[in-house]
């Protein structure tokens, strides 16, 4: 599961400085690069991102609010 809460932290973050590019420069970053808002590439972009952000919400409230980024499996008692 590490490797999930990585990947949707990574996305998360990349939507993260989209929205702050686009709040501060009026620049979309995901729009530049599909050639458009809704094109089919930014839809599916802003999608993942979407679920990486639901992931990190799920896993955080399913894991007693610990989000984990080890793939250790010691328990520390």
């Amino acid at each position: 599961m590490f490797i999930a809460n990585i990947i949707s932290y990574i996305l998360v973050l990349l939507g993260a400085v989209n929205w702050g590019l686009y709040g501060i420069f009026n620049f979309n970053l995901v729009s530049a690069i599909f050639m458009g808002d809704r094109s089919v590439g930014a839809i599916i972009t802003y999608c993942i991102i979407a679920a990486a952000a639901i992931w990190l919400i799920l896993y955080s409230v399913f894991a007693g609010g610990i989000l984990r980024f080890t793939n250790d499996h010691k328990d520390n008692a």
